[in-house]
């Protein structure tokens, strides 16, 4: 093999490694979460449900029922494409099988989906609403209405 052969293809090589990182660093830019702006903040909210009588999520005890049963409500909450981001991310308490849902949502047709789902897994009479309808937070559109 002569000297020319073996350079170019070191040359293929090297060109060919910056090329796949350079992709790789394009496919990383883009996904770059939304800006701040577009994404949903309960930071008041959350800041008022610290009080130590309500429930929150890290009084949750660690048992596999609980946590299973606010990953199953999580989870049909999820599945549903038609609520809001602000919707999807309501709080979902379990203790003791009992659940408690906190949170603002845009409309009171989402706060009643909700509380239906999470009735239909935990059951009729073991679920506290309280979700609030058309807070200021809640009213801003959520990034998925920009789509």
């Amino acid at each position: 093999m002569d000297k020319g052969g073996g350079m170019s293809k070191a040359i293929v090589r090297s060109l060919s490694f910056l090329l796949v990182l350079f992709s790789s660093l394009t496919f990383i830019w883009a996904q770059e979460p939304e800006s701040k702006q577009n994404q949903p903040d309960n930071t008041k909210i959350n800041q008022r449900d610290r009080s130590k009588s309500e429930p929150t999520a890290d009084q949750q005890k660690e048992n596999r029922s609980d946590r299973e049963l606010a990953r199953q409500i999580r989870r049909a909450i999820v599945k549903d494409k038609s609520l809001s981001t602000y919707a999807h991310n309501i709080r979902i308490v379990a203790q003791d099988g009992m659940v408690t849902l906190k949170g603002p949502v845009n409309t009171q047709e989402e706060k009643q989906a909700i509380e239906a789902k999470a009735a239909e897994i935990a059951g009729q009479g073991k679920i506290t609403n309280e979700i609030e309808v058309g807070s200021k937070e809640a009213r801003k559109p959520s990034p998925s209405h920009y789509r």
